[in-house]
């Protein structure tokens, strides 16, 4: 039996960033995927979208924005900053509040995030991108540690250098800035996309039950 057969996956953001990806590879595992590219940004659209799709065994919280690169903290305005909390973390936790109850009372449940190494590791000029990503990760260890007594699982990948249209173009990652950049990473590469959704087919299967809370590296040593 494939690793995810009979699953209803529901993917956020699913046009973009690591969702096309994500619906590409996980039925070839048997899940039954429900997309969905409505605007989270809504305080009511977690709870409605939840409502909508029924009952959901694995959760893909795919939730991302283009970081505001090279902008200092001290420069910073309040629009940036709150947009990306407004995207990336209050989503996040109404999607979890919305879905956690069926999975609670089923005893049984999956909750991937992509999430980034920067909320790990710090980049200069990455302020508001990266305050937002290291609350996803704090997120994700204590709801993960609520959840496991229910046999739910969540847990982030913090990922960096995966080929992504949006973080890694080919007009940035042909020039010289992207190879000393690359410099940094122990891979000495980006990683497929594929790669990246493999690791969550991982995470969302029956073979990650003892993975509670965690937010894994995946950056090819970048971040340890």
């Amino acid at each position: 039996m494939k690793r995810l057969q009979g699953k209803r996956v529901l993917v956020t953001q699913a046009d973009t960033y690591m969702g096309p990806a994500t619906v590409e590879i996980f039925p070839e595992f048997g899940a039954e995927i429900i997309t969905d590219i409505s605007d989270l940004t809504d305080p009511d659209r977690a709870q409605a979208l939840i409502n909508e799709s029924g009952d959901i065994d694995i959760l893909v919280v795919n939730l991302a924005a283009p970081p505001s690169l090279g902008v200092p903290a001290a420069e910073l305005d309040d629009t940036i900053w709150q947009g990306m909390f407004d995207i990336m973390v209050h989503p996040l936790h109404r999607l979890c509040r919305a879905v956690l109850p069926q999975m609670m009372a089923r005893k049984k449940g999956k909750i991937i995030v992509f999430g980034s190494a920067t909320g790990l590791k710090a980049m200069q000029g990455l302020s508001a991108y990266s305050a937002a990503r290291h609350a996803q990760v704090g997120y994700v260890r204590t709801a993960g540690m609520e959840a496991a007594a229910h046999n739910v699982q969540i847990n982030l990948i913090a990922q960096n250098f995966v080929e992504n249209p949006v973080y890694f173009p080919p007009a940035f990652t042909d020039t010289p800035a992207f190879k000393e950049l690359l410099k940094d990473v122990p891979a000495g590469r980006l990683a497929t996309a594929r790669e990246d959704i493999l690791f969550a087919v991982f995470l969302a299967s029956d073979e990650s039950d003892f993975f509670v809370g965690q937010a894994i590296p995946f950056s090819g040593g970048w971040a340890q």
